[in-house]
């Protein structure tokens, strides 16, 4: 009997932080409507532009240009449009570029018709072929519309960290619209909107410590904004209507300080643990495949293959043993199926994969465990294998 769980899978959603809790419950003793003019209503303006400052202050942003959503799918599905206006006037976005790894809230392209989305391949090493990219943004009929790219910052299984800058170039030159989703990366690793040279950024909640049901879609500016997704009321400045979720959002503003302070001795830490446990990996199965290993990957994520053990087979076995991580992403309830993203980095598509991701309150003894457990899942496999 396992006396104590043992969570791995930060990347599927990350724990709720105490800060946050408290923030959500005492949100919702608030009574007045955002956009009311009374003192009820101006108190939870106030709580919601603090959050605003909190998000923005995370990402390097201006406040101005936080609009807060439901979470990242609803953010992506309102930036990834052919339709924005500069100011006033219309701006046609004639065709979207996405890499091979998307999430697929990015890769199903929002409100362009299929026929307006094209893949980027990317390298054997996780990262978004620049020479590909290039060449095509060099290939399309401008006068269809400018060209936008989606590329995240790092990806959700592997934790490949991509070069955004690089990329930012190549849009830049070729007159067009660069998104990143920093899912993943907000919290985990620094980041600043103007550094990165996007001209938007997605992030989530509940991968920062935050209650689920809130994200936001982060402008460099206010000039260039897509078509509003959700139409009514005027919220979020007619960016995004709807009476504001102000539970979440408080929740969110307050999670996100939390990410945002001290994330270098944070990040470091983790590093460090995930280090150690691939070190351990490695002792006890040679063969491991660890994706990603030689180039740059988020601080807490670990993803690898082992020969011979199939992705369902691994994961329940670890979940027997009172540890929870996944088989890849978690996109829908039970899902557990071949990795899109091994098989673009040109990976055999039957090639099993898990994904190990830790946070601030995993401690050694959690590292050492899952060292363990992996150590006898390994051993296992061998002797399946010598008797077949």
């Amino acid at each position: 009997m396992v006396a104590s769980r043992i969570y791995m899978d930060w990347n599927a959603t990350a724990p709720l932080h105490d800060a946050a809790r408290v923030a959500f419950l005492s949100a919702l003793d608030l009574t007045g409507n955002a956009s009311s003019v009374h003192a009820e209503g101006r108190k939870v303006r106030t709580l919601i532009e603090n959050a605003r400052r909190e998000v923005a202050h995370l990402c390097g942003a201006a406040s101005a240009s936080v609009i807060f959503t439901s979470g990242a799918t609803e953010a992506a599905n309102a930036v990834l449009t052919p339709n924005f206006r500069m100011g006033r006037t219309p701006l046609l976005i004639g065709h979207l570029y996405v890499s091979a790894i998307e999430h697929p809230a990015i890769r199903e392209g929002g409100r362009f018709d299929g026929s307006q989305v094209s893949e980027i391949a990317v390298t054997p090493q996780g990262t978004i072929d620049l020479g590909a990219l290039e060449a095509a943004l060099a290939a399309p009929d401008r006068t269809t519309g400018l060209p936008m790219v989606a590329v995240m910052l790092a990806n959700n299984e592997t934790g490949i960290v991509q070069p955004i800058a690089a990329v930012a170039a190549i849009v830049k030159a070729a007159g067009g619209i660069l998104v990143v989703d920093a899912v993943q990366a907000a919290g985990r690793l620094p980041i600043s909107i103007d550094d990165l040279g996007a001209d938007f950024l997605i992030v989530s909640s509940h991968k920062i410590g935050g209650p689920k049901g809130a994200g936001a879609l982060i402008a460099r500016g206010e000039v260039m904004m897509p078509a509003a997704l959700m139409r009514g009321g005027g919220q979020e400045k007619g960016h995004r209507s709807g009476t504001e979720n102000i539970a979440a959002i408080a929740g969110f503003g307050a999670a996100a300080r939390i990410a945002a302070d001290g994330i270098e001795t944070r990040t470091a830490a983790l590093s460090s643990q995930r280090d150690r446990l691939e070190s351990a990996m490695l002792a006890a199965a040679p063969d491991v495949l660890i994706h990603g290993r030689n180039v740059e990957r988020l601080c807490n994520t670990s993803f690898f293959s082992l020969p011979g053990l199939k992705a369902e087979t691994g994961q329940i076995a670890f979940d027997l043993e009172g540890i929870a991580l996944s088989a890849g992403s978690a996109c829908s309830s039970g899902k557990v199926g071949q990795s899109y993203v091994l098989s673009a980095m040109g990976f055999d598509p039957r090639l099993g994969a898990l994904r190990l991701s830790i946070g601030a309150s995993t401690t050694d003894a959690e590292i050492d465990r899952c060292a363990e457990i992996f150590a006898q899942i390994a051993a296992r496999r061998r002797l399946s294998g010598a008797a077949a």
